[in-house]
């Protein structure tokens, strides 16, 4: 087995993790998102250093870090907006950081597409379909109007996805596409 399937595998532990976590609390754990954010990088030099001595360790870590910037550009301003959640961040950085970049852009891709396809058949199960792209138009129409004119959208009727199973699902495809034998 070569290093990176350690690191494709070690993507697919944590974010299993955090998508059961995620479904059954609605709430990432810190040591599981923050603990890979931060250990990532460390684990990718001492495999660059195994494998190519000082100028693969450098190498490791400064493509781990890259993966965990590049990974956390979109979803930190999705967050500022009021999109996802902190936990969502963190848990994309982590995939980043263990992914580096390429790989961990591509599952980042993926989530937000499992997300997209996943969300709208959600809510035409449950029957809430119409009356969410309502309020979404509702809120997309309040950039254009005068704030005496704005009307606002009660938290209660937003809808809310839990973000982990999307990010599970997309780095397994993911993984799946960049495993070698």
């Amino acid at each position: 087995m070569y290093g990176e399937q350690y690191f494709l595998l070690a993507a697919v532990l944590v974010t299993g993790l955090a998508a059961w976590f995620d479904w059954r609390t609605g709430h990432l754990p810190n040591r599981l998102t923050l603990g890979t954010l931060a250990a990532a990088p460390f684990v990718h030099a001492a495999f660059g250093y195994a494998r190519a001595g000082w100028t693969g360790c450098w190498q490791g870590a400064a493509f781990s870090v890259a993966g965990a910037f590049l990974c956390l550009i979109v979803p930190a301003i999705l967050y500022f907006v009021g999109g996802i959640y902190g936990g969502d961040v963190k848990l994309l950085g982590a995939v980043g950081a263990l992914l580096l970049p390429m790989v961990g852009m591509e599952a980042e891709l993926y989530s937000f597409l499992v997300a997209a396809l996943y969300a709208p058949a959600r809510l035409a199960w449950e029957g809430k379909l119409f009356h969410t792209l309502g309020n979404s138009a509702l809120l997309v129409r309040n950039w254009f109007v005068p704030k005496a004119r704005r009307r606002e959208v009660p938290q209660e009727m937003m809808a809310e996805l839990r973000f982990a199973p999307s990010i599970f699902a997309a780095t397994c495809v993911a993984v799946l596409l960049h495993w070698r034998v």
